[in-house]
């Protein structure tokens, strides 16, 4: 096969692309799962209930519910929260669409509120300004892997009577004031897709300290249908079984949490390892004035699911685009998180949203690049990032 060349000429920095983001499994994480496929449950055993308690305990909460996905966990919180035909949650326009998305499925309405410049996660002053008598719940986005100004946006939370739903699936083991995200919010939703901190395949977690909220929760994961004979109105015996709401069938199986299992052991080292990463990174970009790196605060601890960057346009000769191909021409696998969620056709068509209603986000957006930041990641690799990104800003700086 040919090899593929550089955009700027000559051999790329490297042979073969280097992923943005990607799993970590071993060995142990390989026997967990064969474990439970050999055991007598595969789903809907002691598996999941394990898998939720180590979480709970992690960080520091009361209950969990296991789901599918992290699209399935928001969409449990939205119903456990009353979201119903025209109530609005209020969210980020940087994130992915499952956090807008969770209140659309229950026929909710979703407000934007602007992003901080610096933490590019939504600014607790523009939730203020887009709070409605028919505001339900507040679904800050922990972007990054840097958590949101939770205590300031619970504040408000409380004072206008609304639920707040963190929207941490970039975050397990991150740290808002020496406690855990997870802790804090009335409910709080993690994601363990491939490319997150652990993995179960797919999957998904909510963590509360409400018991009616989990108890909701549960119920809306399985068909709404309960065995529990607290909640039943009859009991015709051992096999009895009612429907008391209209759920879905969001449960994840015991698999799925063998591997979580495993996968939580190793996090804290996943953690220091995309902090180590991030380090190396933030070293080498401090000085280069065409590049502006994350913006980290005292009072918190990120965990680097995504590395950030914001390319100084007024400092480079291209655009984003060109320094993107240019860099994934050097086998770098940078990638753009994400395109503002207001600017989907579908959100445009639906709320009449357009181009100019959150300029910080836009902002953002126009100038935004990922780098691969991932545990498995050698020095070499990191090496590799810093070398074809200083190659290509170097290239197409004024």
């Amino acid at each position: 096969m040919e090899e593929k060349l550089s955009l700027l000429g000559g051999q790329p920095v490297r042979k073969e692309m280097l992923p943005y983001g990607m799993q970590n499994l071993d060995e142990n994480d390989i026997n967990s799962v064969v474990a439970t496929l050999k055991s007598n449950f595969i789903t809907q055993g002691p598996r999941i209930s394990e898998f939720e308690r180590k979480i709970a305990d992690y960080c520091g909460a009361k209950y969990a519910v296991a789901v599918a996905t992290g699209t399935a966990a928001l969409h449990c919180a939205c119903f456990a929260t009353g979201i119903t035909l025209d109530k609005e949650i209020i969210t980020s326009p940087i994130t992915f669409a499952a956090s807008g998305n969770c209140a659309l499925f229950l026929g909710g309405k979703v407000r934007f509120a602007d992003i901080k410049k610096d933490t590019y996660n939504i600014d607790p002053e523009k939730i203020l300004m887009r709070i409605s008598t028919n505001t339900k719940a507040i679904i800050p986005v922990d972007f990054a892997g840097h958590p949101c100004e939770i205590e300031q946006i619970m504040n408000i939370a409380k004072r206008h009577g609304l639920i707040v739903i963190e929207d941490a699936c970039h975050a397990l083991g991150a740290e808002y004031k020496n406690r855990k995200v997870g802790s804090i919010a009335d409910m709080t939703v993690f994601s363990f897709h491939p490319v997150k901190h652990i993995t179960t395949g797919e999957g998904g977690m909510i963590l509360t300290n409400n018991n009616e909220f989990y108890e909701k929760m549960k119920l809306f994961r399985t068909h709404g249908i309960t065995k529990d004979r607290k909640y039943m109105e009859n009991n015709d015996g051992d096999w009895y079984y009612e429907m008391h709401e209209l759920g879905y069938n969001y449960r994840i199986t015991d698999i799925q949490c063998a591997l979580g299992i495993s996968q939580l052991e190793k996090l804290n080292n996943f953690i220091t390892r995309r902090r180590e990463i991030a380090k190396r990174y933030n070293e080498a970009f401090k000085n280069t004035e065409e590049i502006t790196i994350p913006y980290e605060q005292q009072w918190v601890k990120s965990v680097y699911h995504l590395y950030v960057i914001l390319l100084n346009l007024d400092r480079l000769k291209v655009n984003r685009r060109q320094v993107f191909d240019a860099l994934r021409a050097e086998n770098i696998g940078v990638h753009v998180h994400y395109i503002p969620l207001h600017l989907q056709p579908y959100y445009k068509k639906k709320f009449g949203y357009k181009k100019g209603d959150f300029p910080v986000a836009e902002d953002y957006y126009d100038r935004t690049l990922t780098l691969p930041i991932f545990p498995k990641m050698d020095d070499k690799d990191i090496d590799d990032v810093i070398k074809a990104v200083k190659k290509v800003i170097c290239y197409y700086k004024k």
